[in-house]
């Protein structure tokens, strides 16, 4: 059976996996799936429409899956999907998603969610995040694979942000990242590229050299930003400029930090 306080609230119809762990204190609701291993320290409220992956670790007084903070909003069937392994710590905030806005806020593996941070709805969130204490991601946002984001540092909604980027601390994003970007200053300047994530991936040389030459030509060659990444598509002999080019020419609802 599963460990489960005594004190703690599971309504009819919530699913706990029998290797969970619920601590003291805590309110399940009555559409959450909680897997294997998931882990609720105390005083963690799980409401919704809520999947919770296995070996996820939850801290007190987290709430996820309570309704989005968006007055359009009108008690539709919405979801929440948590995946593996994730570790939310004390008072983060996560909400489901919006009819409007696909209906779904998705949470990948392997994240970490400092303490104070809240995830808005229909954001999409990848694999190996990590959103240092007091981050804001707003609603209809995406953040790739492996992205950093600064203490009380806020992302617009609708902003992409690449696979590998940084943000520093104190920072408003309001625009697109491209992936590996280094982002800084307090309305976010793409300042260049994220080279030690880069190197600490085991990123070859010469990819690393290529991606330093392809931000030059888009911080100072000639055209728009956009003809920039085209002459780049053409020119490009490494896998990760060019999806830094697939990133730039794909649909957005926002403009692009372009290097200053």
């Amino acid at each position: 059976m599963s460990s489960i306080h005594p004190s703690t609230v599971i309504e009819t119809g919530a699913q706990v996996d029998p290797s969970a762990t619920v601590g003291p204190f805590c309110l399940i609701g009555p559409d959450v799936v909680i897997g294997p291993g998931v882990v609720l320290k105390s005083h963690v409220v799980v409401s919704g429409r809520t999947r919770i992956g296995e070996g996820t670790i939850i801290f007190p007084f987290a709430v996820v899956g309570e309704i989005p903070q968006d007055l359009k909003f009108k008690g539709g069937p919405t979801e929440l999907e948590i995946g593996k392994r994730n570790r939310i710590r004390e008072h983060v905030t996560i909400n489901c998603g919006t009819e409007g806005g696909g209906g779904v806020t998705r949470i990948g593996d392997d994240g970490l969610f400092m303490a104070g941070c809240h995830v808005a709805h229909d954001a999409a969130i990848g694999d190996r995040v990590i959103l240092v204490n007091s981050v804001a991601i707003a609603g209809h946002c995406i953040l790739e694979d492996d992205v950093i984001v600064g203490g009380l540092s806020g992302v617009h909604q609708f902003v992409r942000i690449g696979r590998g980027a940084i943000i520093g601390a104190v920072t408003m994003v309001t625009k697109d990242v491209i992936p590996y970007g280094l982002v800084q200053a307090p309305r976010g300047e793409l300042d260049g590229l994220n080279l030690v994530g880069l190197k600490r991936r085991g990123v070859a040389r010469s990819d690393i050299m290529a991606l330093r030459a392809a931000f030059q030509m888009l911080a100072q060659g000639e055209g728009t930003f956009q003809h920039r990444a085209q002459r780049l598509k053409d020119e490009a002999t490494s896998d990760y400029v060019l999806e830094i080019v697939e990133f730039i020419t794909a649909d957005s609802d926002r403009h692009f930090l372009t290097p200053g």
